[in-house]
This record gives C-alpha cells, structure tokens and sequence, in this order.
C-alpha cells in the first residue's frame, strides 16, 4: 500500500530562525511560517485568516537557513509533516506537528546580503 506525507508552504518568517546542536553533533533549525488567506464572503464582508507553522531543518539544511532567513522573509518550504509529542516535569502531556523540512527557496528580497560586485549575486536557491 502506498502513502504520501508532503507539504509545500509559501509564506513569511515570524522570527529570525534559531539553530542548536544535537549531542552528536548535528545542526537543527527551526523558524515559523506565516501563510495568508484572503477573500471576500457573498455578503461582501472581507476576511483575513492566518495560520502559523513550524518548520525544522537538519544538517546542512539547518546551516543554510540559520545563515540565510531571516524574520519578514517570504519563502517556499517543502517538506513532511511529523507530530512529537512529549510530557513536562509536571506530568502534562504535550503534542506540536511541525514540517520537516527537505527543501527551502528564498522568495522576493534576498534582505541583509552585501555584494562586493553589483553584477555577483550569489544562487540562493538550495
């Protein structure tokens, strides 16, 4: 039997993401994706709806996006959807889903990048 777990988002860094270090040495980012909708009802009534995701990067994905993004940005993730769930010290139980992320492009501006030729822009496209 077949199944498929595959996300693709298009939205803007809530904050700057963060990176740590697993004990065994590997890279981990994570950031939050805003993505928007907007419509008009039938009865005329605009409405604007957001929804937040969490995003986690490893190796040197992580790298990339620690080095690179930044809070504003508009950026297109791909990647899996994956629920961990943990329990506190009081003995509460807690659930987050997040995306695994496999594939990351910068959107629009590239913001907070110096070049020292005009003419070079380095390929941000991981």
């Amino acid at each position: 039997m077949r199944s498929l777990n595959k996300v693709m988002i298009i939205g803007q860094l809530g904050r700057d993401p963060e990176m740590r270090y697993t004990p065994s040495g590997k890279a981990v980012t994570s950031f939050a994706v805003e993505t928007r909708r907007v419509w008009t009802s039938a009865d005329g009534e605009r409405h604007d709806e957001s929804e937040w995701f969490n995003v986690v990067a490893w190796g040197a994905l992580a790298e990339i996006c620690k080095q690179h993004l930044t809070r504003g940005q508009q950026v297109y993730v791909e990647g899996r959807l994956q629920t961990r769930a943990w329990e506190d010290p009081d003995g509460k139980r807690h659930h987050r889903t997040e995306i695994v992320a496999n594939e990351m492009l910068i959107l629009g501006e590239r913001r907070g990048h110096a070049y020292a030729d005009e003419d070079e822009e380095p390929d941000f496209n991981f």
